[in-house]
């Protein structure tokens, strides 16, 4: 589920930038729907459209509203994860939208992880973390009733969980675009 609406330094028009010709947003649900990920949720700020905004329309992405986004990203994740409680699927993975070069095996693999190890899986290249993540269904509850202005890794540090770290051969589960140059 990628988490889209957050503010970065060069705004919520990085979702709009082009990446071979298409909306960076595009480009990353589209590699999470080649996944065959059965629910996409974007996560969106009030007032925000993912139609108006140029995003990738389909049956499988849905879209959310994180009521306070002032809360941090956690609370964006919070609001993807209940959303994607009730659309089905486990695991359940966290993709930011600004990461369009994560690719649709590197998701699948991680999802298959996940599943098969039942525990968080987080994507890592060169031994750093990155992107994305996979959760297990039967942590979801855990994470929707942890601190929303807290993180992730500390309601799972509450839910006392290890996380696999997946070793990759995919350099773009590091590569999220927080700048114009991070598009070249």
């Amino acid at each position: 589920m990628p988490a889209a609406g957050e503010s970065s330094r060069f705004g919520s028009m990085k979702l709009l930038a082009l990446v071979d010709g298409e909306p960076l947003l595009n480009r990353t649900l589209a590699s999470l729907l080649d996944a065959d990920v059965t629910a996409v949720v974007v996560v969106l700020s009030p007032g925000a459209d993912l139609a108006a905004a140029g995003g990738l329309q389909h049956p499988r992405v849905h879209q959310v509203i994180n009521p306070d986004p002032s809360r941090g990203m956690f609370s964006s994740i919070q609001s993807g994860l209940a959303a994607s409680a009730t659309a089905g699927g486990d695991p359940v993975l966290v993709l930011p939208a600004d990461m369009p070069f994560v690719t649709p095996a590197t998701i699948r693999l991680v999802a298959d992880e996940c599943a098969r190890v039942n525990r968080p899986v987080v994507a890592t290249h060169g031994g750093r973390r990155g992107h994305p993540l996979a959760l297990p269904g039967n942590l979801v509850p855990g994470l929707l009733s942890a601190t929303a202005t807290g993180s992730l890794k500390e309601a799972l540090a509450s839910l006392v969980v290890d996380v696999t770290h997946l070793e990759l051969d995919d350099a773009g589960v590091l590569r999220d675009v927080d700048v114009p140059a991070d598009l070249a």
